[in-house]
């Protein structure tokens, strides 16, 4: 899983991906539980951030957990020890070298991974390999294309277009949740089907202001900016113009919208 993790590994992009794994749980999880005893294999989970829903869903599923980041590893075990679960095995590992055997798992589980990868579909062949035949895989992921809000703004824009920029001379796509199923369907899978999950968010819905537009999205890309700058992407004062007009959806008149994506296929 060798890439370049364009939102950094410091502990406020840690506290933003807990937001946003909070303020989604209904959203993207409530439909994916796994059978007791089922092995479970979840690829890239990061600071466990989606890692707590995925245990509590399935209580007894044995859920494995891997994450290239070492720290990342260690943080998710603390998370999910502090929780109370006790289903989940942590081990560092790279998506493309899994210390595991063919058809180990029942199941594969990744979010918000393959946004980072150069080659995708190199990596869902990689997992395919660990399931056993009719096992299945679910995969979550975001679209920043997908965002349009009220009152509208070209430097909004701009400034999200600086986000998407940089991840893909990371050699990410920032929009890859409209590519779910084809690239599941290059990997050989099977029962491939892809459900749009938007998230709508006026004032009437304060907890989706506070958690997804304040602090996931537009944290997010708030928290870019001086890669931005650095890059020559935009200029001080249109980034900050961008930032400001996104805080400005968040007011009682606002409106935000953003689509993930949340594919499963099997393995046939």
């Amino acid at each position: 899983m060798s890439h370049a993790y364009v939102h950094g590994y410091d502990p406020t992009e840690n506290i933003r991906l807990q937001d946003q794994a909070s303020t989604l749980v209904h959203l993207l999880h409530s439909d994916t539980t796994y059978p007791a005893g089922s092995r479970v294999l979840e690829a890239g989970c990061g600071v466990g951030a989606q890692t707590i829903t995925l245990a509590r869903n399935s209580p007894e599923a044995r859920i494995t957990s891997i994450d290239i980041s070492e720290a990342s590893v260690r943080e998710a075990a603390d998370r999910v020890t502090a929780a109370g679960l006790s289903n989940v095995t942590f081990r560092q590992a790279d998506i493309f070298s899994l210390p595991f055997e063919a058809g180990s798992f029942d199941h594969v589980f990744v979010c918000f991974v393959l946004e980072h990868l150069p080659r995708p579909v190199d990596a869902l062949l990689a997992l395919k390999k660990l399931l056993r035949t009719s096992g299945t895989i679910t995969v979550i992921e975001g679209d920043h294309g997908s965002t349009f809000f009220h009152p509208d703004s070209g430097a909004a824009h701009r400034a999200i277009q600086c986000q998407v920029e940089l991840q893909r001379r990371a050699g990410g796509n920032a929009d890859v949740g409209r590519e779910l199923y084809p690239l599941l369907c290059r990997a050989g899978f099977g029962s491939v089907r892809v459900s749009p999950r938007m998230v709508y968010v006026d004032s009437s819905r304060p907890e989706l202001v506070e958690g997804f537009t304040k602090k996931t999205f537009t944290a997010m890309i708030e928290g870019v900016r001086e890669s931005a700058l650095k890059a020559g992407l935009a200029a001080p004062q249109d980034f900050d113009r961008g930032i400001a007009d996104l805080y400005r959806t968040a007011e009682s008149d606002g409106v935000f919208c953003y689509t993930f994506f949340k594919a499963f296929g099997e393995k046939t």
